[in-house]
């Protein structure tokens, strides 16, 4: 991997302590990890993979901003999330409060699961994002790796967009619950009737 990936972006210092940049949000998913979740996609990301599905998450400059005690009443607001997912963009970037988000949700007794860029080795590494092994510790399931067009897989048995990614499952009681597939759609009607697409490799496109 490029060394400057573990570079934090400056931008990062635009963002309020106790507050998330976020791309969008939305509740009660059934195609980004086991159960009814809620999904959280979070702004920023420099790897610029060739057929990223969410490229309008690149940019770290501010887009949504909202604050951890808010996201986390919106997520617990809705009886039938069973878990949280965080996708991106890069979630590890924002591992702070992301911590502190999944601390308060998994307290209330909802699974905590996220996709990342990096490997897990790479997480756990002194060059990591400032708080990676904090959240990681908070989570019950992490999809790895960067998405590699080349290596992209289309099948109703993989929970990974391409073969270099790896799901480890740190919740044992979830071993059985790796049953979503990368190539499903889910479409999300939002209140003003836009449209929210997502599941499909992780994308999130709205219309």
């Amino acid at each position: 991997m490029n060394t400057q990936n573990n570079l934090p972006p400056k931008a990062l210092l635009d963002i309020p302590p106790g507050y998330l940049n976020i791309m969008g949000y939305v509740d009660e998913s059934e195609v980004n990890g086991p159960g009814c979740r809620a999904v959280i996609w979070m702004q920023g990301c420099h790897r610029a993979c060739p057929g990223c599905f969410n490229p309008d998450s690149w940019s770290f400059e501010i887009n949504q901003l909202i604050d951890v005690k808010s996201l986390v009443q919106k997520v617990l607001s809705n009886p039938r999330h069973e878990g949280v997912t965080f996708s991106g963009g890069e979630p590890f970037w924002q591992a702070p409060a992301l911590t502190e988000l999944a601390h308060q949700v998994k307290a209330a007794g909802l699974n905590v699961m996220s996709f990342t860029g990096f490997t897990l080795a790479q997480l756990q590494a002194d060059s990591a994002p400032v708080g990676a092994q904090n959240l990681l510790d908070q989570l019950d399931i992490l999809i790895d790796g960067p998405y590699i067009e080349v290596l992209k897989i289309h099948s109703p048995d993989s929970p990974v967009a391409s073969s270099n990614q790896q799901v480890h499952i740190f919740n044992p009681s979830l071993q059985d619950k790796i049953t979503w597939a990368s190539d499903q759609l889910e479409i999300h009607i939002q209140p003003d009737g836009s449209r929210t697409f997502t599941g499909y490799h992780g994308q999130l496109l709205g219309s």
